[in-house]
């Protein structure tokens, strides 16, 4: 590249990023289309509509909740992955939509539940709506006419697909109804037998019509038959001060690294820091575009994909560094640096991709949202670290920044006997287990191993009308002390009821003495019509099916990253390794929850996730370059070597990424509300322990299974 033209390139990035900015500050046209205000924020940062929902039948099984709870749950993450669905009472269920303000629109869209069933023309019914596991609209094109032809897919389960494929099988030619409270919406002509558990309602009228009935049928495969008892709209969770101290954390985060790998790398230093702001600037409009609904294990993820970012970068200009040291000039440096580096990069991003594709596919409710942030995150961060990065550095290169002082050196560093020293980590690493473990047990024995929060256990929901309208921060400020004061626990969430004095109020579960305490306390307080407090006992937002889609999401995931690592590297011991090493920093940052006794929530799940992605990536470095010395490996060198000098050489990274990371991390600690806090701090101590891990453990299991395997082979 030529001088005049990386100054262009220089030029032409500036304005480029100017640009994104300017979109993402303020927005293009009257309708501001690409400005961050407009991305969709979860429960939890923005609010969103209210719906409650009671059982027809007077006395519901607990089954028929559940049952009913979870489907519904599938159902409205059609409008958001965030939307959280929960019981209260013995008979009512509570939807919470984030992101949306028109709660009419929701209950329109969404129907009224009731029962549905597909009946014969003479009546008979061949299978109701709890058969039925998915309705969705679409079209297809006539090939003819070129016209849309409108339609309702529907798919059945194993049962329903039985019974389906026997009725249209005796009913070709004739109509199957489906009925709806009693009404037909429906009459398609059976032109064949359905023997797949798929069938096409076709010829709808419109789009909408389609959706219309996709929508009814939905809802209608619910156990129970559901009213509507209320809607509102509800303020956030957090409040408004959580998205301004999240917001101001990540920039003095970003603003850290970036001067942090300016002082440490110089000029690539600087080029990383350039791409950095890019990367965050298409997070932000990519968010926009694809109507991403951003919460807060949301911003777990993209924190994850910041790091891998950073990580990416610093891997690079290890890299640089090493070959400048061998004596390559700089030119041939950056393209050496650049492509020893692609194999680390690629399998650690698609390691944590795979990851991510698993938890969407399997998951449901915040994983979900979790896994659609940290897929987007990574793919931004390998196109900056790979492309908008080295475009940068030889732009820089090309304008005159070609003196090796501008690159710096690697200095030879002896290894470090890290193999000789693995059973003095290995027994830190059960010791540090070991002491989570006994806080479970001695927890356990005085009531609950963890600080379960709402999300998990369930609680009171009180409904409290006040003399004046308050917001969030004038009620965690003036109410929340009052209503710790009668629940002696902190795990207290508050919302407000949009366009009201109404502030709903979650607390764990209030026996009857103290739900007339709270009553007194409020009315004393604040001088409160006591008749205008209402409460009932409501259930945990996390349902047992939310958490076992969860677990099952991680072991499948677990078991699809040891097969790539396996085939990738041609041996199971890597991704055996990789995977003790993952459990690892698991199990040390659940102890961490029990010992500080941090509540366990819905972030949890998120936590947990970050740390999965964040160790195997960690991992994935340091077996990338015990690959690359195998095959260089001298007579002389003895595997423990080879290990040694491989943790030894991407020392320097697993340090830099872990400090960056760490920063980013530990600035939403320090400015973040409670909640931010109480999220922060577990992600802290697994980043540590992810560095600590890829260091000091990782390479050694591999050595001990390698070592062991070859003696048994003898």
């Amino acid at each position: 590249m030529k001088k005049s033209r990386g100054i262009i390139v220089l030029i032409l990035t500036a304005l480029i990023t100017a640009g994104m900015v300017f979109t993402a500050a303020v927005g293009i046209g009257d309708s501001e289309s690409g400005a961050a205000k407009h991305i969709k924020l979860g429960l939890d940062l923005a609010g969103g509509v209210s719906i409650t929902y009671e059982s027809v039948e007077e006395n519901p099984t607990s089954e028929q909740m559940s049952d009913t709870i979870y489907k519904l749950q599938k159902r409205v993450e059609n409008y958001s992955t965030e939307a959280q669905v929960y019981q209260e009472g013995d008979r009512r269920i509570n939807i919470e939509i984030p992101g949306v303000s028109d709660a009419n629109a929701i209950l329109e869209e969404l129907g009224k539940p009731g029962s549905l069933q597909f009946q014969t023309q003479d009546g008979q019914v061949i299978l109701d709506g709890s058969h039925v596991t998915s309705a969705k609209a679409g079209n297809t094109t006539d090939k003819l006419t070129g016209n849309n032809n409108y339609v309702v897919q529907l798919t059945f389960d194993e049962e329903g697909k039985e019974k389906f494929a026997e009725a249209t099988q005796a009913n070709i030619g004739n109509r199957i109804a489906i009925v709806y409270d009693g009404n037909t919406v429906s009459a398609p002509t059976v032109k064949s037998a359905i023997t797949n558990g798929e069938c096409v309602i076709e010829n709808m009228e419109s789009y909408e019509a389609a959706e219309s009935l996709a929508s009814t049928i939905r809802i209608g495969s619910l156990q129970l038959e559901l009213k509507e008892i209320r809607s509102n709209v509800v303020g956030a969770q957090l409040g408004e001060e959580a998205i301004s101290t999240s917001l101001k954390a990540g920039a003095i985060g970003i603003a850290l690294v970036i001067v942090f790998m300016v002082i440490f790398y110089l000029i690539p230093g600087l080029a990383a820091g350039l791409a950095l702001v890019i990367y965050t600037l298409l997070v932000l409009l990519t968010l926009n575009a694809f109507e991403i609904t951003l919460t807060l294990p949301g911003i777990a993820g993209i924190i994850l994909s910041i790091g891998m970012a950073v990580d990416a970068n610093v891997i690079i200009f290890a890299r640089i560094r090493e070959e400048i040291t061998a004596g390559r000039n700089v030119k041939s440096a950056m393209k050496e640096g650049f492509r020893k580096a692609m194999s680390a990069i690629v399998d650690g991003n698609i390691t944590t991709l795979i990851a991510a594709a698993v938890l969407y596919l399997f998951g449901s409710g915040s994983v979900r949202g979790f896994a659609q942030t940290l897929a987007l995150g990574i793919v931004l961060s390998m196109f900056t670290a790979l492309v908008i990065t080295r475009l940068i550095l030889n732009a820089l290169y090309a304008a005159g920044l070609k003196d090796k002082k501008f690159f710096g050196q690697q200095k030879e560093r002896k290894a470090i006997n890290f193999i000789g020293k693995r059973n003095l980590f290995f027994a830190i690493s059960i010791a540090l287990i070991l002491i989570g473990f006994v806080f479970m047990g001695v927890h356990s024995a005085k009531g609950t191993t963890f600080n379960y929060s709402l999300d998990f256990m369930g609680g009171t929901s009180t409904n409290v009308t006040f003399n004046e309208d308050m917001s969030i921060q004038e009620v965690d400020a003036n109410v929340k002390p009052v209503v710790q004061e009668i629940t002696k626990d902190a795990n207290i969430q508050t919302q407000k009821v949009a366009g009201t004095n109404q502030v709903i109020i979650k607390t764990r579960e209030l026996n009857l003495s103290e739900r007339e305490a709270l009553n007194n306390a409020l009315k004393e307080n604040f001088d409160i019509d006591e008749s205008l407090i209402t409460a009932e006992s409501i259930s945990s937002t996390v349902s047992k099916e939310m958490r076992w889609d969860a677990f099952k999401s991680v072991l499948i995931a677990t078991l699809c990253m040891l097969i790539y690592i396996w085939i990738r590297f041609n041996d199971l011991r890597f991704g055996a390794s990789a995977v003790i090493a993952l459990i690892h920093d698991v199990l040390v940052v659940i102890g961490c929850y029990a010992v500080v006794r941090i509540p366990v929530g819905g972030t949890f799940i998120a936590c947990m996730l970050t740390i999965v992605g964040y160790s195997i990536n960690a991992t994935i470095v340091i077996f990338d370059r015990i690959r690359e010395n195998l095959k260089l490996m001298k007579n002389k060198e003895s595997l423990q070597d080879v290990v040694n000098k491989s943790v030894t050489q991407t020392l320097s990274r697993s340090i830099n990424t872990t400090v960056t990371t760490f920063i980013t991390i530990a600035v939403l600690f320090i400015l973040g509300v409670s909640s931010i806090k109480e999220f922060a701090f577990p992600l802290m101590v697994g980043i540590i322990c992810g560095g600590y891990t890829s260091v000091c453990i990782t390479g050694a299991l591999w050595y001990v299974m390698k070592t062991k395997l070859v003696k048994k082979e003898k």
